[in-house]
């Protein structure tokens, strides 16, 4: 009996009966198996993939034939030897990546682009066939053919080839990529051993498309205020408008009634005009295709007004084609009328280049030359590079389209965050500001968006990221179309004579198809199809039970997700469960793909605890609530007992934040700043998400010894005390590894300019900083120990010109690597890499888990700590004021469960077993009850309640009050002191106003405020803020005459005596006896000196001291 046969024979076996743990236990397991076949990046390589297979050949299939015609020759005077030609594309192919070294042809692999600064590209060929012909007129007999005379055409010469396009970016781990094909043996080839894929290589850098949030377009949309229905094409010119309003071209304005008005191609037309151009021949017949009978009179009187709009804008529209006559004429006459079809004008942005090359030679007498001279490969691959540089996905003359946002970096701060950045999605809003609705969680993102994972600030609701089993459904290209007349559908006739009234339309994919009598069981039979994979998985159904409509969808673009189907769960056993692929689970209706119209339509069980309370009210049930939410949030531990802001803290900076590592191919990458944990661990917990993801390279931090108490008052504000013992020991110890890069031509570059002003690598004595650890090519040694000042890259001319990169302020390291190399535009580069050990010290964040986040307060030696009476002495030691306020209890809650899991548990009295079942899962809303924590920690020993008797490190006495104290999963941000710490004497000043520059990194200043003058006044530090904000800032000197009161110059004059002196004389008062010297900042003196400028003079009250 095969698997198919028991699973039937399984079909009376009631649901209690089966349990309710091999219920949970299959879920698990269905979840693991979706993961491991569509995975969490599917929507990207899907996506891409399709359009390489189908859409590209789409797009050049779309351009059809075109004509070109030859430019005006005034030799040729018969219409005869004009010559015309017609371009056809046909077969478009896409070839692997490869790329040319010393004329050899490679293979290329996406660490090849990292390390080149180049593009990740594959080349695009096409077949061309240009037809070259000539037109003439030729008489013929009217009696045999109908007509006196003919054009006739003579073919002259037909050329087919294929010829170079362009290059197209290739997505990592697509069916285009090289690394896809190779599998396993990527690792041992420069690839991460995690790199999932779903990016580009653009120029060296990683980019990734952001999944674009919009309405669905195949579909009728309709709004009140007014009452509009509109359809929404994704070409503009395409949108079809039905709008009721007031007729303001009517005289009685105060009985003005509300008429249909059709908007199509920029021009208003009647509705009752429309429905005669399309070929209605009576009211009547217009009546029945409305359906409408008659029981409101507001519709009644809508219709009749709009028939009598109709007759008041073109009379006699009823007879021949009058009223097609009236529509073509009105389209014709709008501002930017079409001029031909769509096609065209592709043709006249893609190929303006080729159709005026063409047309000068056709005007000649010579031969045509080959296609590939006429079509510029260039403008493809620029386009593209272009776009994705910039992130502006559209011409930029063209501003009313511009669309940024599509294209982001990829972040590489740790997996998790790569991860994010590859399931973000955005919503395109076209003002800023409160935008109101757009923001707000819809229902439709019911278990396909996750409603805590979005940024806090202006991009709060607008970014968001898709939920665990979110998936993004793909074109069908099987037809549907057939199937759906063998369900019951009856087939739509092309007339007006058809009753319509008592039955269902059936839309397919916004088309309107087909009509069916009896909806319920239509839907009951496609549902059925579907479950048997007689009918595509990703098709969605939607009986709309109000508009009299059956829906049905099949195109890209839709969030589906997977649901256990109820009343198929009998076909499950009770004996040990099988490991059932994905594929089989849909293929026997157990699982199926519901979109966001057919969910309204289900009854769906929170849970397999609530399924089994009453199996009969619903009709699908969830896998599991923790999959409503995204990645960085279902790993979260008892994130439902937490505050929602504390988690979105977590899931959207912190855990982003956190140094883990980035990849593991460090040797074949040279990231511009990438951090790396020497530690990482894994929790003691686990959640369902993680264990069915079977990815704990999620979890960037380590566990903790945490203590929740006051420390001599250095953990305050959300301060932490950690114990010096543990740093010492390795713990949070991290490697920094910066990059810094610089290019040159090459000497075989036909950019090359003068000889002297070449600028090449090498070594050459330099007056910005010193050069003592460059080799004589101009880079460092490996090894070499590099501060700031010291020049890292050595670059200069044959003529002595000196265009070295030198250190930063507070930037120093040892060399790891140094790489040199050339990209595909002619340039050498090189990379110098410098390694930084970072050990925690005061000032650097952490964060827990729970959004938690404090910075290092103090560093504690060991012996000072309190300690149990087993000996353990906390890691970290934080405030009891940061949970009231903060509502986070899911880090005690942490803490206890880790406590009971890292102790042995006791031998339960009664029991044959060694150790009880230890209980790990903190899994958002299917967390253990407190009393099942707390009952696990006594089992091992310690108090319920976690608590634990101390001793005074420095006094050795037993502390009065119990501590509460577990391990706790934390996590070290890339926020340290040493990145942010500023500190200036004297330095580099702005050359208009003489403050300090704002830049860090060239030994500028910090801002100081208002409140921080305050601060200072506060502290009566009053010497020390002049010192700050005025000595060591911009001090300076002006003179002010004593009598006037207003600014005195510093001229050269000839008094009396004539002998000439130079000092301070005030032209006011014609004398310098009253002028004074005062010490102004120089920006009060530059003020000063411009509203003079301006004719608005100054006085200054001066007071000796």
């Amino acid at each position: 009996m095969d698997i198919d046969d028991e699973i039937e024979a399984a079909g009376e076996i009631n649901l209690s009966e089966l349990g309710e743990s091999f219920l949970q236990s299959f879920c698990k397991k269905a979840a693991t198996s979706f993961f491991e076949n569509y995975g969490l990046i599917s929507h990207q390589l899907n996506s891409y993939d399709f359009f390489i297979k189908h859409g590209l050949q789409n797009v050049f299939d779309s351009f059809g034939e075109m004509l070109v015609e030859p430019s005006f020759d005034i030799s040729k005077k018969k219409a005869d030897d004009w010559r015309y030609a017609t371009v056809r594309f046909g077969l478009v192919t896409v070839e692997m990546p490869t790329f040319f070294s010393d004329d050899k042809e490679l293979q290329f692999l996406p660490w090849h682009a990292r390390l080149q600064n180049m593009t990740y590209s594959a080349r695009i060929k096409v077949n061309v066939q240009v037809e070259v012909f000539t037109k003439s007129v030729v008489k013929s007999d009217k009696f045999k053919t109908g007509q006196d005379e003919y054009v006739e055409k003579k073919i002259l010469d037909v050329k087919k080839q294929d010829i170079l396009i362009g290059r197209i970016p290739v997505m990592v781990k697509s069916v285009l990529c090289n690394t896809s094909v190779q599998g396993k043996e990527n690792c041992n080839k420069g690839d991460c051993a995690f790199d999932q894929g779903g990016y580009f290589v653009i120029k060296g850098a990683e980019k990734v498309f952001i999944a674009q949030e919009q309405m669905c377009i195949k579909r009728l949309w309709i709004s009140n205020s007014p009452w509009t229905v509109s359809f929404r094409s994704e070409t503009k010119r395409n949108r079809f408008i039905v709008r009721l309003a007031e007729n303001l071209k009517s005289e009685d304005y105060k009985r003005r009634e509300k008429v249909l008005t059709v908007y199509f191609l920029s021009t208003e037309i009647p509705v009752w005009l429309m429905f005669f151009a399309l070929g209605v021949s009576s009211d009547k017949e217009a009546m029945d295709l409305i359906a409408f009978d008659g029981d409101d009179a507001r519709i009644t009187n809508s219709l009749i007004a709009s028939i009598h709009e109709a007759d008041a804008i073109c009379e006699g529209f009823r007879c021949g084609n009058n009223a097609l006559a009236y529509v073509e004429q009105q389209i014709k006459s709008t501002k930017f009328p079409p001029l031909e079809s769509v096609d065209d004008c592709l043709r006249l942005y893609l190929l303006r280049t080729m159709t005026k090359n063409m047309q000068k030679h056709l005007a000649g007498d010579g031969d045509l030359k080959p296609i590939e001279h006429y079509l510029d490969a260039s403008i493809i691959t620029n386009g593209l590079s272009r776009a994705f540089s910039t992130g502006q996905w559209s011409h930029p003359f063209r501003k009313m389209e511009r669309v940024s946002g599509v294209v982001a970096n990829l972040g590489r701060a740790n997996p998790l965050q790569t991860l994010i950045d590859l399931r973000r999605t955005r919503q395109q809003v076209l003002y800023t500001g409160k935008v109101g609705d757009a923001r707000y969680p819809h229902p439709s993102h019911w278990g396909r968006v996750c409603f805590l994972s979005t940024p806090d600030g202006e991009n709060c609701g607008l970014v968001k990221n898709m939920s665990l089993l979110g998936l993004v459904s793909t074109q069908t290209l099987e037809p549907v179309v057939e199937k759906l007349f063998d369900c019951g559908m009856e087939e739509l006739m092309d007339d007006t004579s058809t009753p319509l009234c008592g039955k269902h339309k059936v839309l397919f994919n916004g088309d309107w198809i087909g009509l069916c009598s009896d909806s319920e069981y239509f839907v009951a039979e496609l549902k059925s199809r579907r479950r048997r994979s007689e009918l595509p998985r990703e098709m969605e159904i939607k009986r709309d039970k109000d508009d009299n409509e059956v829906r049905i969808f099949t195109d890209a673009g839709r969030l589906l997700r997977p649901l256990l189907v109820v009343e198929n769960l009998h076909k499950l056993k009770q004996d040990k469960p099988r490991q059932y692929s994905f594929e089989h689970l849909l293929d026997q209706g157990i699982l199926e793909l519901i979109g966001i119209e057919e969910e309204e339509d289900c009854n769906t069980a929170w849970g397999i605890k609530q399924l089994l309370k009453e199996p009969n009210n619903y009709t699908h049930c969830e896998l599991d609530l923790s999959f409503l939410l995204g990645v960085s949030c279902a790993i979260v531990p008892f994130a439902n007992h937490d505050h929602g802001r504390r988690v979105l803290y977590q899931s959207q900076k912190h855990c982003q934040q956190a140094i883990g590592f980035s990849s593991t191919n460090p040797n074949t990458r040279c990231d511009t700043l990438s951090q790396q944990l020497f530690y990482p661990q894994k929790p003691l917990f686990k959640t369902l998400a993680s264990e069915c993801l079977k990815k704990e390279v999620l979890f960037n931090g380590q566990n903790a010894i945490v203590a929740v108490n006051v420390h001599l008052g250095y953990n305050q504000e959300d301060s932490i005390v950690m114990n010096k013992a543990s740093l010492e020991r390795g713990m949070f110890r991290s490697e920094q590894i910066r990059s810094y890069k610089s290019e040159v031509d090459s000497k075989d570059s036909e950019k090359r300019k003068k000889m002297d002003e070449v600028v090449q690598f090498g070594k050459t004595h330099s007056k910005i900083g010193k050069v003592d650890s460059l080799d004589d090519d101009g880079f460092p040694i490996i090894g070499a120990n590099m501060s700031t000042g010291d020049i890292v890259i050595g670059r200069c001319t044959e003529s002595g010109a000196d265009h070295s990169i030198k250190l930063k302020h507070t930037e120093r390291g040892i060399v790891q690597k140094v790489v040199l190399s050339s990209n595909d535009e002619g340039k050498n580069f090189a990379a110098v890499s410098l390694r930084q050990v970072r050990s925690p010290c005061l000032g650097d964040k952490f964060s827990s888990m729970h959004g938690q986040k404090g910075v290092l307060g103090y560093v504690e030696e060991q012996e000072n700590f309190p300690f149990t009476i087993q000996g353990i002495v906390p890691d970290i030691v934080i405030n009891p004021h940061a949970f009231p306020s903060r509502q986070t209890p899911g880090q005690l809650l942490e803490a206890a469960l880790s406590k009971g899991i890292a102790s042995p548990i006791q031998k339960k009295k009664g029991s044959s077993a060694a150790y009880t079942k230890v209980t790990r899962h903190a899994t958002p809303f299917s967390t253990p009850s407190v009393s099942e924590i707390t009952e696990q920690l006594h089992r091992a020993g310690f108090s319920r309640w976690g608590n634990e008797r101390v001793y005074n490190g420095r006094s050795g006495e037993m502390m009065r009050s119990l501590i509460f104290m577990g391990p706790t999963f934390y996590q070290r941000l890339v926020h340290m002191s040493e990145d942010k710490v500023k500190f200036r004497n004297t330095g580099p000043v702005h050359p208009l106003t003489r403050q300090p520059v704002a830049d860090r990194k060239r030994f500028g200043g910090i801002k100081f405020g208002e409140m921080e003058r305050d601060c200072l006044i506060a502290h009566g530090a009053s010497a020390n803020l002049h010192e700050r904000l005025f000595t060591l800032s911009d001090s300076s000197q002006m003179h002010i005459c004593r009598k006037c009161k207003t600014y005195a110059n510093v001229i050269e004059r000839t008094p009396s005596s004539g002998r000439k002196i130079r000092g301070p004389y005030c032209r006011v008062c014609e004398s310098p006896d009253h002028v004074v010297r005062v010490y102004v900042p120089y920006g009060a003196k530059l003020l000063c000196q411009e509203l003079f400028s301006m004719g608005i003079t100054l006085n200054f009250d001066t007071k000796l001291c």
